[in-house]
């Protein structure tokens, strides 16, 4: 079982738990492109066998978040399970639907984020949540993001709440954009929700549910020997993966170069293919680099 599997995480699961689930029941490796919170929900695109090849094509999507904003209360970890650490007033001459729309009109740039203390970028060789539990200070250096588009779902002015939408770059933090979006109003915030809609093409209409997983988890702890044709059916194939690219079909001579590793003069363009046998088999990928086509992706027991 070979390729990218889209999951909708639930909130208080970790994405090792999902992995995990996966993993004992397709009885293949498996990983991920990027962990969600456990607060978190949404889209989590799992590489299965060797799909996980695939990471290196993944790890730069942007993505689309859901997310609400607690105005009034900052907390440690800058989001619901933290600890209150500051309060402070809310304005409600500014908490109104068309200067907050045109606020986060204005947050659509290229722009210097520092990520929350509570979080696994690795700084010295240890995690920043690492540091921030043994309170001991670091300092944390800005990088660049960009968001794309922000808009406002909703606005809750008795709750003191901003339910809004945004498109962002690979390595935006949603909690340090909760706290910047108080900051803009004159108040500090913590981010109550978060929900992962999207991750480069893949969305959460494609996601299966963790319960569709657990069922098959069970039937499998039961032997009842399920049916894993269910993550079978709603796995994007390497081949499916690729469909925009470019074929080439090899003779029996070439594929057995091509398997051995043996890079194969080419006059296609400098780019990646699909590889296919005379039987029009799907065999794997590779890649044309100033005229060598270098084995890239192979699909395992084709050639048996």
């Amino acid at each position: 079982m070979d390729g990218i599997l889209i999951v909708k995480k639930e909130k208080g699961c970790t994405s090792h738990d999902v992995v995990a689930k996966v993993k004992r029941i397709a009885k293949t490796k498996v990983g991920h492109t990027g962990t969600l919170d456990p607060m978190a929900t949404g889209v989590l695109p799992l590489l299965l066998g060797e799909g996980t090849k695939l990471s290196k094509y993944l790890i730069e999507h942007d993505k689309i978040y859901e997310a609400v904003v607690q105005l009034g209360k900052k907390t440690d970890t800058a989001d619901s399970e933290g600890k209150v650490i500051e309060e402070k007033e809310v304005d409600s001459n500014l908490v109104i639907t068309g200067k907050i729309q045109t606020m986060l009109k204005q947050l659509e740039v290229k722009q210097m984020q520092r990520p929350p203390i509570y979080s696994a970028i690795k700084i010295k060789g240890k995690k920043l949540y690492e540091y921030a539990r043994k309170n001991e200070e670091i300092e944390i250096p800005e990088r660049e993001i960009e968001i794309y588009n922000m808009q406002l779902i909703d606005l809750n002015e008795e709750e003191k709440t901003i339910s809004f939408r945004v498109h962002c770059s690979k390595g935006t933090y949603i909690r340090s954009l909760c706290e910047t979006i108080a900051e803009k109003l004159n108040t500090v915030g913590y981010m109550k929700e978060l929900s992962r809609i999207k991750v480069g093409k893949f969305t959460i209409e494609q996601a299966i549910s963790i319960k569709e997983i657990k069922t098959l988890e069970s039937m499998k702890q039961e032997e009842k020997n399920p049916d894993i044709n269910f993550l079978q059916e709603n796995l994007i194939t390497i081949e499916q993966f690729f469909r925009d690219k470019a074929s080439i079909i090899l003779n029996e001579r070439q594929l057995t170069l091509f398997y051995n590793g043996v890079q194969q003069t080419r006059k296609e363009k400098d780019e990646i293919y699909r590889i296919y046998d005379e039987k029009n088999q799907f065999i794997g990928t590779g890649v044309i680099e100033k005229g060598l086509l270098k084995r890239e992706i192979v699909i395992k027991n084709i050639k048996d």
